[in-house]
């Protein structure tokens, strides 16, 4: 019987391997394809999400012990998987990943910020990992590089994945993402150095900290993959038992600052996710107020918050943005109104609640 089950299993392996080399761009089109519609899903559905997001993690804890699994499937099933399989079973692995978290930071990114930095850089991975001739003539060689690009892909999904799984904040999360990515990735980056085993011991330490002081240095950039914007407005008055703003404005005039005026803000996180954010009011670039509120996850529509502000700089006139920020500086979007001497245009009271900035650039 457990031959019959082991020859199956290796008839099955060898199938599938075979199927990779003859129709590479059919697994390429299936990790695409899977990546959208997992982004979709979890938009939808919380409980997917969350079965995604740890097959996601899965899929890395075989990479992380791909040396013990190798070993436990010749005992078993007294098959060897050719080194060949292993690198197709890491790329597939890549493709997955980078399709699925892909979606996430493209609708979180503020594309008229660093954050497209980053964004485009995972953008052009997920390209990469689909196109055989670069990922394996060029990248995969030059072993130092293709640790990188793993440690990156980790660290992407792991943003992703832990405030959907455990209901981390996102600030904690990118900081176990760093830690978590620096120590599966730096020791293979080490051990391809060949030196003398003292010299890679402090190459390590150097490493080490170099990578976690840029990662601590670049959050800014990094765009919060599970928090965005569903909608946005400036208003002179809200209706706090619907948390909907009575009117719209895009210009406000100097006499309504005088009263006060609301920024309001709707914000999509994770079911279980409680989250600080705040609301810079910023004029001219330069930061007037800073308030915090506090959002939980789990309407599709977003978490509907907002902020008030009464005292104005005297000299107010002209464009004032508020940006929506985590507690690690996060964007996760802008909001842009502009004040104006003339009295202020209201909005038709039938056209939808300004659509956040969070992805085009002015």
């Amino acid at each position: 019987m457990m031959l019959s089950v082991r020859a199956k299993i290796t008839t099955l392996v060898e199938w599938l391997f075979a199927f990779a080399q003859r129709y590479p761009f059919a697994i390429a089109l299936f990790g695409f394809v899977s990546g959208v519609l997992s982004f979709v899903m979890v938009e939808r559905n919380q409980e997917f999400a969350q079965m995604i997001a740890i097959l996601m993690l899965v899929s890395w804890l075989w990479l992380a012990s791909e040396v013990m699994l190798k070993q436990g499937i010749f005992h078993w099933f007294g098959f060897k998987l050719p080194p060949a399989l292993v690198s197709f079973a890491t790329q597939m692995v890549h493709q997955e990943s980078l399709f699925f978290v892909v979606p996430f930071f493209f609708i979180t990114t503020a594309w008229n910020s660093t954050q497209m930095v980053f964004t485009g850089l995972l953008m052009l991975a997920a390209l990469v990992s689909i196109i055989d001739p670069i990922y394996y003539r060029w990248l995969a060689p030059r072993r130092w590089l293709h640790f990188i690009f793993h440690g990156v892909t980790l660290f992407a999904v792991l943003l992703t994945a832990l405030p959907i799984i455990f209901h981390i904040p996102t600030p904690k999360a990118y900081l176990l993402a760093l830690l978590i990515s620096i120590a599966m990735t730096l020791p293979n980056i080490v051990s391809t150095m060949k030196m003398v085993w003292w010299k890679r011991f402090f190459s390590a330490l150097f490493l080490i900290a170099a990578a976690g002081s840029f990662g601590l240095l670049m959050r800014p950039w990094v765009p919060p993959a599970t928090l965005w914007l569903t909608e946005v407005a400036i208003t002179d008055e809200m209706d706090t038992e619907d948390r909907v703003p009575v009117r719209v404005y895009k210009k406000v005039s100097a006499e309504q600052l005088r009263q006060g005026i609301y920024a309001y803000t709707a914000i999509h996180a994770p079911r279980g996710l409680n989250e600080r954010i705040y609301h810079m009011w910023t004029h001219n670039g330069k930061v007037i107020d800073k308030v915090a509120l506090h959002i939980s996850g789990a309407r599709e529509a977003g978490y509907r918050s907002w902020s008030r502000k009464e005292n104005f700089p005297e000299d107010s006139i002209g464009r004032w943005n508020i940006r929506v920020v985590t507690e690690a500086n996060q964007v996760i979007g802008i909001l842009r109104f502009q004040v104006v001497t003339e009295p202020a245009t209201e909005l038709p009271s039938k056209e939808p609640v300004t659509t956040p900035e969070s992805v085009p650039s002015e």
